[in-house]
């Protein structure tokens, strides 16, 4: 049955590769509206799987909740899609070989993506949404804490789609434990996997499969606070980054702090942390200004909490500070709090991270603030798309050559026409 669906969507992945924008516009737009119009159906069946999550991490229970906030949230984001740039067949170079023989570099989907994911039912309509726009067909298989939320976004929108002439196939949604092992298996028809959860579910992934992996084990993200910076921007962009929403992976976990201004700048920041609720766990030279801070231990530095507990370290250099990050960050973000513009560069060329701020919370590291729509992940790999992965990490190209009847043997011997190599201007038109 599994392999069934897998190869019904390899097939009907080629069909949905060719939509027109328009189409899939249309698509989109039946999408939204089907999930404005049915949105209490999407309450009542998470409502039943809040119900059941009870021994959960508070962290995991929080990323299954669904609201009208996080439905008009689902729907935002579906219809952000539409006012993007279609990325299929967008022409990337042009190449005269010789007179007449002219070769295109041409962007297409990659296929079928298979998403693999936790906890968080919102991943249904962003991933749905941008692999629909970006001609992929997807193969869903969520946790199953979240079961009853997923299968109704999951009805609900691929209904939509179909609808608006959407191949039938595109879309698949797996359900039982068993599937996770399943699909890791189907190599030959999964093009590439996109893991989204806990850093040991994503390492399991990444472990067991021959698929290619696009994703994070973890989101160990840092603040540093440099000794040239206003105190009260600092503050402000550093408690966003750990209490906005800390349950997610480019929450601030770990904060560095320069010596020379910890004494002026660790009671304010603790003020914010203690008022929010935030266990600050602190070094022995933090801690002489963050009163109720408790000790923190050498495995806290490569911690991803996700939950509202923050790590505190004073620094004795911005070096010292880079050279921690990158022994004990998730190359995932990290942030400098600065006035000093040598400093910031310093930071930008050697802090080893996917996203890196400046004066700005960690919290910006996400597909839809960064205009993408959404995003399909947020990648640490360095080969194909790195940090917030929106609908250009799940493009790839093909070559188009356009010729006159030419052949390769008129390219060779002691008479041999000659390759003229000439990148020009253009775009394929057939």
């Amino acid at each position: 049955m599994l392999v069934g669906k897998v190869k019904a969507a390899k097939k009907d992945s080629v069909a949905l590769s060719a939509l027109g924008t328009d189409e899939k516009n249309a698509a989109l737009e039946k999408m939204a509206e089907a999930l404005d119009a049915r949105r209490a159906e999407v309450l009542e069946a998470n409502a039943k799987d809040v119900a059941s999550a009870k021994g959960l991490p508070a962290a995991m229970v929080k990323r299954l909740e669904v609201n009208d906030a996080k439905i008009d949230g689902m729907i935002e984001s579906i219809r952000s899609v539409v006012g993007l740039a279609d990325p299929v067949g967008e022409t990337l170079s042009v190449m005269e070989l010789d007179e007449g023989l002219v070769l295109y570099k041409v962007s297409c989907p990659i296929g079928v993506i298979g998403v693999i994911f936790e906890s968080r039912p919102d991943v249904v309509p962003q991933i749905m949404s941008l692999c629909l726009k970006s001609g992929n067909a997807v193969v869903f298989k969520g946790g199953s804490e979240a079961a009853n939320s997923n299968r109704v976004l999951f009805d609900i929108l691929s209904s939509a789609a179909i609808s608006a002439g959407v191949p039938k196939g595109s879309f698949v949604l797996m359900e039982s434990r068993q599937d996770v092992g399943a699909i890791l298996a189907l190599d030959e028809y999964i093009d590439l996997l996109i893991p989204r959860g806990s850093n040991e579910f994503v390492k399991h992934i990444q472990d067991n499969t021959r698929i290619p992996v696009l994703g994070h084990a973890s989101g160990i993200c840092h603040v540093y606070v440099d000794k040239s910076v206003d105190l009260d921007m600092a503050v402000k962009v550093a408690a966003d980054s750990k209490m906005q929403y800390p349950a997610v992976c480019n929450a601030l976990e770990t904060l560095l702090v320069h010596k020379d201004v910890a004494k002026e700048f660790l009671p304010k920041i603790n003020r914010a942390f203690l008022d929010g609720g935030v266990e600050v766990r602190a070094d022995a030279e933090s801690k002489k200004h963050m009163e109720g801070a408790v000790d923190v231990s050498e495995s806290d530095w490569d911690e991803e909490y996700g939950d509202l507990i923050v790590a505190v370290k004073t620094v004795g250099s911005l070096e010292e500070a880079v050279d921690f990050i990158n022994e004990h960050g998730s190359n995932h973000t990290d942030a400098i709090l600065t006035a000093d513009r040598a400093a910031m560069s310093y930071f930008v060329d050697h802090v080893d991270s996917a996203d890196v701020m400046v004066n700005a919370s960690t919290r910006f590291s996400d597909g839809f603030r960064y205009g993408k729509g959404a995003e399909v992940g947020i990648s640490t790999n360095k080969i194909h798309s790195r940090g917030p992965v929106g609908m250009e990490g799940l493009m790839i190209y093909k070559y188009v050559l356009l010729g006159e009847g030419q052949t390769v043997g008129e390219y060779s011997g002691p008479n041999a026409k000659r390759y003229t190599h000439r990148e020009i201007g253009g775009k394929l038109e057939l």
